[in-house]
């Protein structure tokens, strides 16, 4: 994948989402940007500002007790509790601090909990915690499995997302359609560049990607 790497600066974040124009597929669809957020979901700094520009999307009167955290959000994560508590967001769990897990995945590719984990999931206050938000397939099976455990959607937050909502459900993301309008989200079946006859750069996923 030689390919040249681009910066997308926002206005809402002192950091760049890296991005790399090409022909990529993911579990759910193929896509024409590669968006690496290996520093942002790593890095301190990086991770700290992604946080703080996520915590002014939201009003001091949420509640949030858990913040569960996919696709390696977990730093992130972190630092978003640390930002929730210093504004002054409220929490009905009798510590008076935010939770945040990482759930796990059956052979089905199901999100469950742990029994250790559940409580802090039943009755709580939950945001969910991505890196990237495309098909909206994800967000579904999310918001279905943190229900089932009885949580209570809090909101939706992520580093990119080229949708505004899911079902209801508004997505607040640091970076947008409108930093990286020329993005695109395809079905397999509907993809101009396999039209094209144009080969697969890489697969990507959460941990990154693997060139063909």
């Amino acid at each position: 994948m030689e390919r040249k790497t681009m910066k997308i600066h926002s206005n809402n974040c002192s950091v760049d989402l890296k991005v790399i124009p090409g022909h990529f597929a993911t579990n759910h669809s193929h896509i024409n940007y590669y968006i690496d957020m290996t520093t942002l979901k790593s890095r301190q700094s990086e991770a700290e500002a992604v946080a703080k520009s996520l915590v002014s999307k939201y009003v001091s009167n949420t509640v949030v007790d858990t913040i569960v955290c996919l696709d390696g959000t977990q730093v992130v994560g972190a630092f978003l509790a640390k930002e929730l508590n210093r504004a002054g967001f409220m929490s009905i769990n009798a510590h008076q601090t935010i939770y945040v897990v990482t759930p796990e995945y059956n052979s089905n590719s199901q999100m469950i909990f742990r029994d250790n984990l559940q409580p802090m999931i039943s009755g709580k206050n939950v945001l969910l915690l991505m890196a990237s938000v495309t098909t909206g397939l994800t967000i579904n099976k999310s918001v279905e499995a943190i229900q089932y455990y009885g949580g209570r959607m809090a909101g939706i937050s992520a580093i990119f997302s080229a949708l505004y909502a899911v079902d209801g459900h508004a997505v607040n993301a640091v970076f947008t359609l409108a930093d990286l309008p020329d993005y695109h989200t395809f079905k397999y079946q509907d993809c101009p560049h396999c039209k094209r006859g144009e080969k697969i750069d890489a697969l990507v996923n959460s941990f990154g990607y693997s060139k063909l």
